[in-house]
């Protein structure tokens, strides 16, 4: 084998809010924890997060659990396991109370409790009134979140190993996880990280678009390391186009605006989204404003020369609301979108921005995949939380602050899962298998002997291309078929990269090569299994067949890296403890 290895009782890969949360916890056990990030984890992509986290804590009117609950299955489209959506919003208050005593700096109302602004799809009494739920530190909430988190993991002795990327994951001949393969950015070693317990906390995937709102780092890491080992992944054909990118940038204008009452325009200068959710108007959840604004632009009411974007109106709320709420906001517009929100509106178009699949877990963070007639037979020594994750609370459609409040209750879960794994099964390490790492290897002396190859940059961006004309907003038959066709071409090319520098010390283009493994898996999943989901649900919207069909298609779609093969799974539509809410018409 020749690899160096280090042991851990638990190693993280990720450095966001999940892996932070996980961590935390775990590091506060006394568990000799390990987390893994290719970013200083302040860096990582939770800091992006502007709006807020969702809790019903009824700080500003009332508000309780179920309510969230119902607007998050409602949101999902119903596709969402109602034991786990459960499950979350019962756990809101007291994560986000547990945030507040790490040193989280909300905002604050007069009185000192926490300030909540609405958000799409955020309602009082089942879908009534737009209810304030987003508990936020002005429009920065994800970059204080992360460094809260990061500073009470420096208190708990957590140790990092940063600009270090994991691989692929060490599993045995039971299929049990016992570790990664990682690769250290700066020296180019790799070594293996065996744990008892393996957290893959990597984030989402949306970088496979050509726009969009992620980072660059965003490369579906943790879904390439699954699918390669023999995990499927869970619903990636739902991906959310966020109403609001900045217009040639795709930099992300926060949902935050229009809770703090911000509004679309066309370029008429009527305020559309009346038409199309009545009740919620411009906070209706992200899916149906998507829909709308691509609506307007491709009837022809889009603003500008060309006709291919929407305003976002903002200054009618003053200088000081803006600066005091959305100072972030404000200086992003001036600075990709050249417009001042306080005298003018935003250029927006919806914009590449979350994964609702992912890795199928549960809600205690336990990566789950069919075995011997169970469906969800618990992978042992994997878990999952976060964006990487399909645990499913989401289903086809996320609502705006879930996501936060996703990465705080299920990292938590997870660690907490693994606490009591460890405790209960204190035996031995299990010995690591003797191909442990070749794979790795393998990928790594292709790219370091390819000869005559492609470019990396050359075949990544053909395969943004495809998947923002074949699998974006609106989803027609032919592009579908077309697009999947193309994707696995794609998915052949990128197996005959080349990359020019063969160095080791921070040799950016190995890493990209690496990234892009992982990316164009995402991209042929979420492609495959788009095409063969044949109704529209959420995000995914299809023109042949326009209407949700829940007698064949209430199911959550596993994808399978050998073969590209699709199976089902039923969706968890009985709670934990309450009344499930049955599906009906989703309209706002």
């Amino acid at each position: 084998m020749g690899l160096t290895r280090r042991t851990f009782d638990a190693v993280i890969v990720g450095g966001g809010g999940a892996g932070l949360r996980a961590a935390l916890e775990l590091a506060r056990a006394d568990l000799k924890v390990a987390v893994l990030s290719k970013v200083f984890p302040t860096r990582s992509h939770t800091v992006a997060a502007q709006g807020g986290v969702a809790a019903a804590l009824g700080n500003s009117e009332e508000d309780n659990w179920h309510w969230h609950m119902y607007d998050t299955v409602k949101g999902s489209d119903y596709l969402g396991d109602q034991d786990a959506i459960e499950f979350m919003c019962r756990a809101a208050p007291e994560v986000v109370y547990e945030l507040e005593h790490f040193g989280m700096p909300f905002d604050r109302l007069s009185d000192g409790r926490i300030y909540q602004r609405p958000f799409g799809g955020h309602m009082q009494a089942y879908g009534m009134n737009p209810v304030q739920r987003a508990c936020a530190a002005a429009d920065r909430t994800g970059h204080a979140m992360l460094h809260t988190l990061y500073q009470a993991n420096v208190k708990a002795h957590t140790q990092f190993f940063v600009e270090w990327m994991a691989l692929d994951l060490i599993r045995d001949r039971e299929g049990d996880v016992l570790g990664v393969v990682a690769m250290e950015i700066e020296t180019g070693e790799v070594m293996i990280f065996q744990a008892r317990a393996t957290l893959l906390a990597t984030g989402g995937a949306a970088r496979i678009f050509a726009s969009s709102t992620n980072a660059f780092i965003n490369t579906g890491d943790g879904l390439g390391m699954v699918a390669r080992a023999g995990v499927p992944l869970q619903d990636m054909e739902f991906f959310q186009f966020h109403p609001t990118g900045v217009y040639g940038a795709g930099v992300l204008i926060t949902e935050g605006v229009r809770g703090e009452g911000g509004y679309l325009l066309n370029k008429n200068g009527e305020r559309f989204m009346e038409r199309y959710a009545p009740n919620a108007k411009d906070l209706a959840s992200r899916d149906v404003v998507s829909r709308a604004m691509a609506t307007e632009i491709k009837e022809g009411r889009g603003a500008g020369k060309d006709g291919d974007y929407i305003l976002l109106k903002l200054d009618h709320l003053g200088a000081d609301v803006i600066n005091k709420r959305l100072p972030g906001i404000r200086e992003i517009s001036i600075k990709f979108a050249n417009a001042d929100p306080i005298k003018e509106p935003i250029p927006v178009v919806p914009t590449a921005h979350y994964m609702m699949g992912g890795i199928p877990s549960n809600y205690r963070g336990q990566v789950v995949a069919p075995r011997g007639g169970n469906p969800e037979e618990v992978v042992r020594g994997l878990h999952a939380a976060g964006e990487c994750a399909c645990v499913s609370v989401h289903g086809a459609n996320r609502l705006g602050c879930n996501s936060l409040l996703d990465l705080l209750v299920f990292g938590r879960a997870a660690a907490r899962q693994i606490i009591d794994d460890l405790r209960s099964s204190p035996q031995a390490r299990k010995d690591l298998p003797p191909d442990a790492g070749e794979m790795t290897l393998a990928r790594l002396a292709r790219l370091d002997s390819q000869k005559n190859g492609e470019r990396v940059a050359d075949v990544s961006a053909e395969m943004r291309r495809i998947m923002q004309h074949h699998c974006g907003v609106f989803r027609f038959p032919d592009l579908l078929v077309e697009g999947v066709k193309k994707i696995k071409e794609t998915a052949a090319r990128a197996a005959r990269t080349e990359i020019q520098d063969k160095s080791k010390t921070f040799n950016t283009a190995r890493v990209e090569a690496l990234e892009f493994d992982n990316l164009v898996e995402t991209a042929v999943a979420s492609l495959i299994s788009a095409e063969a989901r044949k109704e529209s649900r959420g995000s995914h919207d299809r023109a042949d067949f326009p209407k949700r069909d829940d007698a064949n298609w209430l199911k959550h779609t596993l994808y399978y890296k050998e073969g590209h093969r699709l199976e089902y799974k039923p969706v968890h539509t009985k709670p934990l403890t309450v009344e499930p809410f049955a599906p009906k018409a989703r309209v706002y």
